[in-house]
């Protein structure tokens, strides 16, 4: 579906490590789109495997596609980090190695953006050899659209190969911080500054593999303290106080206020009813990804109010 849009440069930041397996698909999806105006930024992290020759290939055949490899390994935190530094365009996406995209991806996102910050989309799982699991991503979580910080200040429902976001965030999101995925500080970001779009269709096929960076839909045996890693409460303090430097000034004082009352019990080392109940008020808001009942959700607000120790 091509529009008026179409003259609006959009920039593809994609990262690639070791991925020669799935790289010819992904490429293909994205060289294909409907949409004309498109730059696409490489970085590969210093890959061992082909990956670097067949990244070479589609750059000398499609000029749009620049390619830079790494004097030394970055991690992908900031290898995405320094894929968005390069990008020019006025709308941002950000593309895996190893997923298959819809060719009319670039396009509906473009045209469904507006007054947005971020838009994303729903997707659909495959696993190796790219057939349907007969799952999305909308069946595991909830997604978010609006304008409310709250949901990510917990937990993310944003993929970073499902978004395509302004360039006026940029300045906002750099550096990322390595300790935390960078698709989930774009959106907490996009969500103080501005609002967040969703597309409720399945506009990438989101591959599942045993090499893939993560695991959404824990296919993968998960130790115990894995397990409990998302109610620890050290880490969320942490999390949050991370997300209080960055917060828009509108936001401060709820964040503030959450700040203080775990420092608090993590001071004290004892529940704190308090931020019981502060939780509990705001249950709708923070924990709206979250696909749990009520109780489910009451149950692990009783849970992040005692730190667990491994």
């Amino acid at each position: 579906m091509k529009d008026k849009t179409d003259t609006i440069l959009v920039s593809i930041a994609m990262c690639t490590y070791n991925g020669e397996k799935y790289l010819h698909e992904q490429l293909d999806s994205l060289v294909y789109q409907d949409y004309s105006n498109l730059e696409i930024i490489i970085i590969d992290d210093c890959s061992s495997d082909q990956t670097l020759d067949i990244l070479k290939d589609y750059s000398n055949r499609f000029s749009f596609i620049k390619v830079f490899q790494n004097e030394s390994n970055l991690g992908y935190v900031k290898n995405f980090e320094r894929a968005i530094s390069k990008c020019s365009g006025e709308y941002i996406a950000l593309s895996d190695q190893d997923d298959i995209w819809e060719l009319h991806k670039i396009s509906t996102l473009c045209n469904n953006i507006k007054d947005h910050t971020l838009i994303y989309h729903d997707s659909d799982f495959v696993n190796e050899l790219g057939n349907s699991l007969n799952k999305k991503v909308s069946d595991i979580i909830n997604l978010y659209e609006g304008g409310d910080f709250r949901p990510f200040l917990f937990e993310n429902c944003i993929s970073g190969h499902s978004m395509l976001f302004k360039r006026s965030l940029v300045g906002r999101l750099l550096p990322f911080n390595e300790s935390y995925f960078h698709d989930w500080w774009i959106a907490y970001i996009a969500s103080n500054y501005g609002t967040i779009g969703l597309i409720k269709e399945n506009l990438v096929h989101y591959r599942q593999h045993n090499d893939a960076a993560t695991d959404i839909l824990k296919s993968k045996p998960q130790k115990e303290e894995n397990r409990l890693r998302g109610c620890d409460q050290e880490l969320i303090f942490k999390k949050v106080t991370h997300c209080k430097t960055y917060s828009n000034p509108r936001n401060h004082a709820f964040i503030d206020h959450l700040h203080q009352l775990m420092a608090k019990r993590l001071k004290s080392k004892g529940f704190s009813f308090e931020l019981f109940m502060f939780l509990l008020n705001n249950m709708n808001g923070l924990f709206y990804i979250y696909k749990k009942s009520f109780f489910s959700k009451l149950n692990f607000i009783r849970k992040i109010n005692r730190a667990y120790k491994y």
